[in-house]
């Protein structure tokens, strides 16, 4: 009998509602606080950067959040996405356990990042926006977000780190493509921006910094609204559509999983993931392991401190309660852009805190490694991030096979590599250096905050 190897729904089993795990946390989030006043902020707060259905999104606590039909009807283009048993990687690793993977890179952006992008682009477009702008770190986001809006006659402005920018040019003639505006970031077109040129001419770029240069345009321009592709709770949620998919998929597969991995830079691709697992843990008495996977260049949930910290470099942004390297923080040039973040969402954060997750770092090349053991054995060249989470599946077996046992292991593959291949060649031919940050340098970035303690 010919092995199960693809686990299919049906375009009926796309979720109809987003999954907020805040209803069942034994301990809820902190609220975010107003970079001024340091005191929680409220919807007159946020009204700048967001429209207000996000805005109710970032602080309901209800369970499960409907999703529109129009934005349900939008994910049919790629949803539901296909798992699969590993069969492959099994027999590379020559290993007792199984091994699933979601795959993500079927949307037309590659990656998981259209399933917040759609409703995002939605709810703007319901309230009239003209205009969003946003970052991007290596640019599965960005090209995300430059999809969504081209479908709903949305201008599209994207600063994107200046590292990924000139490395990996495919990305932004994707967003070009789509009709977005793209800008290396640190630019000279924000006070932000130049701020940072101004200390540093030659700056890689970070997340943070990109995301200041972003909220300062949404902030002074009426016409246009902010959009993030990771942190926030709301971000979270629509990301849920992954987990909420591979429940059935492991039903009909007749299993489950005993450990849920993902790659993890701001939270997105790990909630969606995750979180719907981590449900079942909450309320109904199962006990998967959940691992976010971080770059040993950027460990905020490994190396660094649970305190308030602005989501941006310059300061523009709500405190938040998170896991942070401290927002002055600029990562190596890791290939892993999307993993170049300083700070983890608060719902994350307090997850890790709680012990309800857990977290890993690994380097570079052991995750490249990890990627062409992978893309020989399973025929998918996974993206630099998505390769973290493979690494992790494969430590995770080996320590199983040593201790005799056998796990079922599910992770998120969130996108393809096909953009990402100047990234491979760097490993190929033995260019590739790993950047493990000295806990000197961590100190030095966590002494300049200045941010409410927790």
């Amino acid at each position: 009998m010919a092995q199960q190897r693809k686990i299919v729904l049906q375009e009926s089993d796309i979720p109809t509602h987003w999954y907020n795990i805040v209803a069942d946390m034994p301990n809820k989030p902190l609220p975010p606080l107003h970079p001024g006043t340091k005191q929680p902020v409220g919807p007159a707060d946020l009204a700048p950067l967001f429209p207000m259905e996000l805005i109710k999104q970032e602080v309901t606590t209800n369970k499960w959040v409907e999703i529109p039909d129009e934005v349900r009807n939008l994910y049919s283009i790629w949803r539901p996405t296909p798992m699969f048993r590993a069969y492959g990687l099994e027999k590379a690793l020559g290993t007792r356990s199984k091994i699933y993977y979601k795959y993500e890179g079927v949307s037309p952006a590659g990656s998981h990042k259209p399933n917040t992008a759609i409703p995002q682009a939605y709810y703007n477009a319901k309230e009239g926006i003209k205009k969003i702008c946003t970052e991007t770190g290596a640019g599965q986001w960005g090209s995300a977000l430059s999809f969504a809006c081209k479908l709903f006659d949305i201008e599209c402005e994207v600063f994107m780190v200046k590292v990924s920018y000139e490395g990996k040019p495919y990305r932004k003639i994707m967003m070009n493509t789509w009709g977005a505006t793209v800008h290396p970031s640190p630019s000279n077109l924000t006070n932000a921006g130049r701020s940072i040129l101004a200390k540093d001419p030659n700056s890689p770029g970070s997340l943070g910094i990109a995301i200041s240069e972003a909220v300062e345009v949404a902030a002074t321009h009426d016409d246009t609204k902010y959009s993030l592709g990771s942190v926030l709770n709301h971000v979270l949620m629509h990301q849920t559509v992954i987990g909420l998919e591979a429940l059935k998929q492991m039903e009909k597969a007749g299993d489950y999983p005993d450990i849920v991995i993902a790659p993890f830079g701001g939270g997105s691709n790990f909630a969606g993931i995750a979180f719907p697992f981590l449900q079942n843990n909450l309320t109904g008495g199962k006990k998967v392991r959940a691992i976010a996977v971080e770059p040993t260049s950027c460990p905020k949930l490994t190396r660094g401190v649970f305190r308030y910290d602005f989501g941006d470099t310059v300061g523009m942004t709500p405190l938040i309660p998170m896991y942070t390297l401290g927002h002055n923080f600029i990562p190596s040039p890791i290939h892993a852009g999307g993993l170049r973040y300083h700070g983890a969402g608060a719902i994350v954060s307090q997850l890790l805190k709680d012990g309800l997750i857990e977290a890993d770092a690994i380097n570079q090349t052991e995750c490249f490694e990890a990627g062409i053991l992978f893309s020989g054995a399973e025929g998918i060249i996974p993206a630099p991030e998505a390769t973290h989470g493979i690494a992790e599946v494969i430590r995770q077996t080996k320590q199983a096979d040593a201790e005799g046992v056998s796990k079922t292991i599910l992770f998120n593959l969130c996108g393809h590599g096909n953009f990402d291949l100047g990234s491979y060649e760097q490993y190929l031919s033995g260019k590739l250096v790993d950047y493990e940050v000295s806990q000197e340098d961590i100190n030095s970035s966590l002494a300049e905050l200045t941010t409410p303690t927790i």
